[in-house]
């Protein structure tokens, strides 16, 4: 059992090294997070870390949550300027309850995103939440998806929110889609410090 274990592994692995040996082009990914599921912000900081790590320079603009004062933003500010953290929302659209005063909001990060989006300096920019800016038209997607495709060749982007606009999927190398199976929110449990924010 031991020696077809062992043969089947080693074919296995040479199958997986031919393929590797394909693989050798580099190039800035557009990424996007999406789905009704929970998750996709948090994965797009486990990214940053990742890049932190790495002693990449990163740039993260929030679209909805910079009035929450969130640990990401506390953690992540503490890196001076490998990671510059820009919090410009103003919370949800049911919380503002003024559509004027979200598209302005969603403008002056859009403005921060492009500057970022212009910046060679940056690895990787996380644009959180801009797929719920884009879904209630804050925003021009036109607009957005020629900032993306003119940034930098090997910057990376991870787009984060619920509803990515079909034209984004369309346009992005690596798409996940977060499906909610479960969630303790629907049970009465209230969000909770360092599961939700």
């Amino acid at each position: 059992m031991t020696d077809e274990h062992r043969d089947k592994m080693a074919r296995k692995k040479a199958a997986r090294d031919r393929m590797m040996e394909k693989k050798t082009d580099a190039k800035g990914l557009l990424i996007v997070h999406t789905g009704s599921g929970k998750g996709k912000s948090s994965a797009a900081f486990g990214m940053v870390l990742r890049c932190v790590g790495h002693g990449m320079k990163v740039g993260v603009v929030q679209f909805i949550k910079g009035a929450w004062d969130t640990a990401e933003r506390r953690v992540l500010s503490g890196f001076g300027e490998q990671v510059v953290f820009k919090a410009m929302g103003e919370g949800f659209t049911w919380e503002t309850q003024d559509r004027a005063r979200d598209i302005a909001a969603a403008e002056r990060a859009w403005a921060e995103a492009a500057a970022m989006l212009a910046d060679p300096g940056l690895s990787m920019v996380v644009l959180d939440e801009l797929n719920v800016s884009l879904r209630y038209e804050h925003l021009p997607l036109e607009m957005v998806l020629a900032g993306l495709a003119a940034r930098p060749p090997l910057m990376h982007v991870v787009v984060t929110g619920r509803n990515a606009p079909p034209e984004l999927v369309d346009a992005a190398d690596l798409v996940t889609e977060m499906t909610l199976v479960k969630h303790p929110f629907r049970a009465g449990i209230k969000a909770q410090p360092g599961v939700e924010f």
